[in-house]
């Protein structure tokens, strides 16, 4: 399992992919950086994190035969793979803000940015990053976000060696989850699942649903006032807090 350690870098997943095209890899290569100049995560938005005191990393998982229309099981995946960690840890209130924020409670924890890259309708390569916060204990510029050392209380900064080492094993495992399985799970963990909720569409336009679960693709499923089940893809719906 190498690992690619990297002081600073615009972004690991950029990084890892421009090298995927320079050289062979292994399976599960990890690019990790102390920090990340431009992190990016869903729909553009940026990434911000203190130098070294978080995990900023991306794995390579290759493929063979991986179906592009099942593209949204590796985001389910690696959620659930994060979720795994952090229940270990007893980090308390855990959920998934479709389709790739970890929550605990309404605070962000981790967010997390799969890449794939194709060849004809399969999926060769993906790239899967991921920026959890861990040692870091000051966010007055983000909104609902955390750590685990702050949620936790600990006074000792948690080892990010080890952590990733946890990641990487639990991620093997997950990738060995049939995909029923693996989709019930991301579903019961869904945040707001089964509560009344405000949304807000590309408009600005605010609606009141609740959220039953996702479709094969990934789209966001909610349950509308008129009880009509309506399906979102992800720039579609924003769920508010």
């Amino acid at each position: 399992m190498p690992i690619i350690k990297l002081n600073a870098t615009d972004s690991t997943n950029l990084y890892l992919k421009e090298l995927t095209l320079t050289q062979p890899l292994e399976d599960f290569t990890i690019v990790s950086a102390k920090l990340q100049l431009n992190g990016r995560g869903q729909m553009g938005s940026k990434w911000h994190s203190e130098e070294g005191k978080n995990l900023t990393v991306s794995i390579l998982k290759k493929f063979k035969n991986f179906p592009a229309t099942k593209q949204f099981n590796l985001n389910c995946i690696v959620c659930l793979t994060i979720y795994d960690v952090l229940n270990e840890l007893a980090v308390p209130n855990l959920s998934v803000k479709w389709p790739n924020d970890i929550l605990s409670g309404n605070q962000k924890i981790c967010g997390i940015l799969v890449e794939n890259i194709l060849q004809g309708k399969f999926i060769s390569k993906s790239i899967l990053g991921i920026g959890l916060n861990v040692n870091q204990m000051n966010f007055s510029t983000l909104e609902n976000a955390s750590s685990i050392k702050q949620i936790l209380g600990s006074n000792l900064d948690y080892d990010l060696d080890k952590l990733l080492s946890k990641i990487t094993r639990r991620l093997k495992f997950n990738f060995d989850l049939s995909e029923s399985v693996m989709r019930e799970k991301y579903t019961t963990l869904l945040f707001r699942k089964d509560k009344p909720s405000t949304f807000s569409n590309p408009k600005g336009i605010l609606f009141s649903g609740f959220i039953r679960g996702i479709d094969e693709s990934g789209k966001l499923m909610v349950e509308l006032e008129n009880q009509m089940l309506m399906k979102y893809g992800l720039k579609e719906i924003q769920l508010l807090y």
